[in-house]
């Protein structure tokens, strides 16, 4: 992946790789919010089914239902993630990142519900239990560097520590380690015990 740079926007830069396919659901963040927390999940559509259209098409409420009997159950919800980083390390933006993208739902972190006014987030094509592949752990060490020039991020979390008992993702299969080490995090930003 090459060297990648958030415009004032919040948009990714125009390089290889890298596509934009806006998403309506988003809206302003509260007050003076920036994101300081980043957010990993996964998300595959049907669940374990990687590469096709599915995830663009619930993020942009155009999933055609009746392509999977297993789609039905999310008809009438209203979620985006700001990227979306497929098995290949190719990434799709949704969301600029100075805009709240829906992606946290009831959430919590130190002290605060709604996650979504301040955080970013990060959706890996994967499941909780197969493991990522190296091309996603390299356009997340890629893409680390942008949001952090950008926005005043000082913790990663996973969608299972900021909504425990309700969420999962982004699973066991997610090395936090690795995560960690080739971005050069310090320990305070990680979930506890990494």
């Amino acid at each position: 992946m090459t060297h990648l740079v958030l415009d004032r926007h919040g948009w990714l830069r125009p390089s290889p790789g890298v596509s934009h396919i806006p998403s309506p659901n988003h809206d302003l963040r509260p007050g003076n919010d920036d994101a300081t927390l980043l957010i990993i999940h996964n998300i595959s559509l049907p669940p374990g089914k990687f590469g096709g259209c599915e995830v663009a098409g619930l993020f942009t409420n155009q999933l055609n239902y009746a392509s999977h009997p297993w789609l039905e159950r999310l008809r009438g919800l209203h979620v985006s993630a700001h990227f979306f980083v497929r098995r290949d390390g190719s990434i799709i933006q949704f969301v600029p990142t100075v805009k709240r993208a829906w992606h946290a739902g009831v959430s919590f972190f130190q002290g605060r519900e709604r996650c979504n006014d301040f955080s970013l987030g990060i959706e890996l094509e994967g499941t909780d239990t197969l493991a990522y592949t190296n091309a996603q752990y390299g356009t997340l060490a890629s893409l680390l560097p942008a949001l952090r020039a950008r926005h005043p991020l000082r913790a990663v979390r996973g969608h299972e520590h900021i909504a425990p008992g309700r969420k999962t993702d982004p699973g066991p299969a997610f090395d936090w380690r690795r995560f960690r080490t080739e971005n050069a995090l310090p320990a305070r930003w990680m979930p506890p015990g990494i």
